[in-house]
């Protein structure tokens, strides 16, 4: 099944003004750097995608995360939407970090669903930092039967 991933590999990021206003208000580029953002945060998600008989489970490591932090949605009818913010830690006093690898702030993924995903029957569970978002499709289309008409004698 090919899932079309949205926003992250487009050429468009590649064009974008990463520049912030000096004027602090809103320019004609701040919609194209909520596409970056948006683009960004989904290309540092990875996910992996299993299909089964039944099904469509996307697999998502959210270390740290607590069930609040996360949404799960569905938009536009088709197009499953992964979201959420992991916060930095307050620091203690007399603490301070020497090092930062760990990734903060916001994530998402979108996939488009396909044809056959049942959009009102998923279910998310997140255990072990790991969230499973499982889609059931639906069942295959019941083949035509052919419409008899009444021929009547005129």
């Amino acid at each position: 099944m090919d899932f079309r991933i949205m926003g992250y590999d487009s050429p468009l990021l590649r064009m974008m003004d990463l520049h912030e206003d000096n004027d602090g208000g809103r320019s004609p580029n701040a919609a194209s750097r909520i596409y970056v953002r948006d683009a960004k945060a989904m290309a540092a998600t990875p996910a992996d995608i299993k299909e089964d008989p039944k099904s469509y489970v996307f697999v998502i490591d959210m270390p740290g995360l607590k069930s609040g932090d996360i949404k799960v949605q569905v938009e536009d009818d088709n197009v499953l939407l992964i979201s959420g913010e992991r916060k930095r830690e307050e620091e203690k006093e007399g603490a301070r970090y020497v090092r930062m690898e760990r990734r903060v702030g916001k994530f998402m993924r979108k996939f488009v669903l396909p044809e056959n995903a049942n959009t009102d029957a998923i279910t998310a569970a997140c255990q072990d930092g790991v969230l499973t978002v499982t889609v059931e499709k639906l069942p295959p289309p019941e083949p035509k039967k052919p419409k008899t008409i009444e021929v009547k004698i005129c």
